[in-house]
């Protein structure tokens, strides 16, 4: 079922001389009457955390409702996570926001989104996006921190709390997220790894634990806390990956997700792989799985990793 398409956002020109402004500083977005930004907004939280060698382990990950998987430059990977039922204490690494973000976030209502910046031409589309952007310099002083015993920029960590989002865990039903018990069928399998240019995913079962666990580029995953990952439902969704006309200061193109019109998908749940088809009509609407005869296919409670393969 097609939910109704949202259309609050922040435009006008007022955003496009914000974003202007913030050409001159760098790539944090100020508000337009030079104060940080208050009050609450957005359903969810998202934040665009680092996923390179040296950003691990990352902080705060295992709270994640949903934690999506996309190609950056170089074909390396970058991870999306989403909150909506509660929010740690701190998150991070935090990196910076790529086009693909800005149409992946908008099957949630206005979320607000934590990123350390973004390139200068991408700045005005993030502030013409129905997103509550809150990078350094715009978010409240206390939001973002150096540390983590990391080396610089992989050691940028946000505090949550002093965002004042308000998660409601409706908002992944809205974004397409459906749970319920095993269906029947799939094929049993207890290992997958999807491979990038320059990154690698391996999702094992844990038949006693009920989740699978992660490898990320051969190495197994945990928290900063020592706490290992595991989600209880692992989407791969093949998708159309193109150049995009962003790149990085080396002068690699940035990757373009498209993550709205339709294809397969493999959904890997109770020791499991379900093939799936997703469609999501229109940038504002959720993304749907169903069955080869349409019907809807629901993930096990828990936390969701989707991601983004090049079909």
């Amino acid at each position: 079922m097609r939910r109704r398409t949202r259309t609050r956002a922040w435009t006008g020109t007022g955003a496009v001389a914000v974003v202007v402004a913030a050409l001159v500083s760098g790539c944090t977005i100020e508000p337009a009457d030079g104060k940080h930004a208050s009050g609450k907004g957005g359903d969810v939280l998202a934040v665009k955390i680092d996923n390179v060698a040296p950003a691990r382990p990352q902080t705060g990950l295992d709270a994640a409702d949903v934690v999506y998987v996309e190609q950056v430059e170089a074909g390396l990977s970058r991870l999306m996570a989403v909150y909506a039922s509660h929010l740690p204490p701190a998150i991070g690494p935090v990196r910076s926001a790529r086009e693909t973000d800005l149409e992946l976030l908008r099957q949630f209502d206005r979320p607000a989104l934590a990123f350390s910046g973004a390139q200068s031409k991408l700045l005005p589309l993030i502030a013409a996006a129905p997103v509550r952007a809150l990078p350094p310099g715009r978010a409240p002083g206390s939001a973002y921190y150096r540390g983590g015993g990391k080396p610089a920029p992989h050691n940028l960590f946000v505090r949550p709390d002093a965002l004042k989002v308000d998660p409601r865990e409706g908002a992944l039903a809205d974004a397409g997220f459906r749970f319920g018990p095993r269906p029947n069928g799939g094929t049993p399998q207890t290992r997958r790894t999807v491979r990038f240019p320059a990154a690698r995913f391996t999702f094992d079962w844990v038949e006693y634990e009920g989740r699978w666990r992660v490898a990320m580029d051969g190495t197994r995953a945990r928290t900063s806390g020592g706490k290992e990952l595991g989600p209880s439902t692992v989407v791969v969704q093949y998708v159309k990956v193109r150049p995009s006309r962003f790149h990085d200061r080396a002068g690699s193109v940035s990757p373009f997700t498209e993550t709205v019109g339709e294809g397969t998908a493999s959904v890997l749940r109770d020791g499991r792989a379900y093939k799936a088809r997703w469609k999501r009509a229109t940038a504002g609407d959720g993304t749907e799985f169903t069955t080869a005869d349409g019907k809807r296919l629901p993930f096990a409670k828990g936390q969701v990793w989707v991601v983004y393969a090049k079909a």
